[in-house]
């Protein structure tokens, strides 16, 4: 066995969408991006998955002085790189080009009175070191109850595509705790998602964050968010809630002022169909479950991805599976000298280390087959991976964890 080697697969999936969105990353989303480059890039990203480090969507937001990623956006709005050199924004009546500073004061018009400063903007001109505009701004707002820093990015997305889709739901529990979400829909049939949660999923630090997505029919997408500290690490918290209530969120996301510039951007291309959306991890992860576990929680349907939490009587336990067709390639990263071959050529490897939590164990069993096909479970003794451990160990054994990563079903529809 080795402890150390195997990452947590579900950050390998954050990971491929933070490095597809590229830019303005911080040093812990870096380093994540890095780890899951070569093997991660192929992986469906789940939206608002939550890891250590309270990352969930990719969104841009401008606050402190840095670009940041941040949560509630998708990885989808970032057009590859061979496609934007030819990509021209349509001609409307309505769309708008911005530079940074009017990015700027276009936020602070649509803000209540007050105080503010530590101001950044970043226009619809592409940056430097960035090939798709990403118009977004930042600022710490103070209303005389605190400072608190406040951020909008503006994009385009397909509309009715699966960024689309998700942007118009509350995030899973079992990843992003919250004290409350609701998604409505306009009078002009755009939908936004109003999120009240926390920086980090664990409550490490109580430092609120509040969040609406807006996307309208014809695929403009608004995020705005906002902090109830100066800023969204490494501050102080100022007040009780962030300044804006969900109401006042809700008109600034849909504010006609963003709409005309995400008309000003290019086009987003058609999403591509992803590897392992024919797959039904979800169907065959509970159908290979051991008898006398009671499911209390599951993922939905994501194809490739599931999980199920459990409980055999003794405490409630995280089970989650990746199922990746073609993963040959990153079969030197996965398995070393330590991994056990069989003889028809899949490779096996475990590890059991310490999971998100300092109480927290996280159970791997990862395997792939000669011709790369890759089934990795998890295992963990909480029922989250934001919540205290419930038990000692996780309510499946290697044995059983080994026996159902390795079971024919999984490839059975694909």
């Amino acid at each position: 066995m080795f402890a150390d080697q195997h990452e947590d697969p579900f950050e390998e999936r954050l990971a491929a969408a933070l490095h597809e969105t590229g830019g303005g990353f911080d040093t812990d989303r870096t380093a994540l991006a890095a780890r899951g480059e070569a093997r991660g890039r192929r992986t469906r990203f789940v939206r608002r998955a939550a890891v250590a480090g309270g990352t969930a969507g990719v969104v841009l937001a401008c606050v402190g002085g840095v670009l940041v990623l941040r949560p509630g956006g998708t990885a989808t709005e970032a057009v590859p790189s061979s496609a934007t050199a030819s990509a021209k924004p349509k001609p409307s009546i309505t769309a708008r080009l911005a530079t940074d500073e009017e990015m700027i004061e276009t936020l602070k018009n649509l803000l209540p009175k007050g105080d503010f400063s530590e101001e950044r903007g970043q226009g619809t001109e592409s940056a430097d070191d960035r090939k798709v505009p990403a118009p977004s701004a930042g600022l710490v707002f103070d209303d005389g109850d605190g400072a608190a820093a406040i951020g909008v990015s503006v994009g385009r997305v397909q509309p009715g595509g699966s960024a689309a889709r998700q942007a118009a739901q509350c995030p899973d529990r079992v990843y992003i705790p919250y004290d409350a979400c609701k998604t409505s829909r306009l009078a002009d049939g755009s939908v936004v998602t109003v999120l009240q949660g926390y920086e980090y999923p664990d409550r490490r630090v109580d430092t609120k964050l509040w969040s609406a997505e807006l996307v309208t029919p014809t695929g403009q997408h608004i995020t705005v968010s906002e902090w109830n500290a100066a800023a969204e690490k490494d501050k102080p918290v100022t007040r009780t809630d962030p300044p804006l209530d969900p109401a006042q969120l809700t008109r600034l996301a849909a504010a006609k002022e963003w709409r005309a510039i995400a008309n000003a951007l290019p086009a987003p291309l058609p999403e591509p169909e992803l590897p392992g959306s024919d797959l039904h991890a979800r169907t065959d992860l509970l159908a290979l479950l051991p008898k006398g576990l009671k499911v209390t929680d599951k993922s939905g349907d994501e194809g490739d991805y599931a999980y199920a939490v459990v409980d055999d009587g003794k405490g409630r336990s995280m089970v989650q599976v990746n199922v990746q067709p073609d993963m040959l390639d990153a079969a030197d990263d996965l398995f070393d000298s330590s991994s056990e071959t069989l003889p028809d050529g899949t490779r096996v490897a475990v590890s059991q280390g310490p999971g998100d939590r300092g109480d927290q164990v996280m159970w791997t069993v990862d395997t792939m087959r000669a011709d790369g096909r890759r089934v990795v479970i998890s295992a963990f003794n909480a029922g989250t991976q934001n919540e205290p451990a419930t038990r000692e160990t996780p309510a499946l054994t290697i044995a059983q964890m080994r026996k159902m990563a390795l079971d024919a079903r999984w490839w059975s529809g694909s």
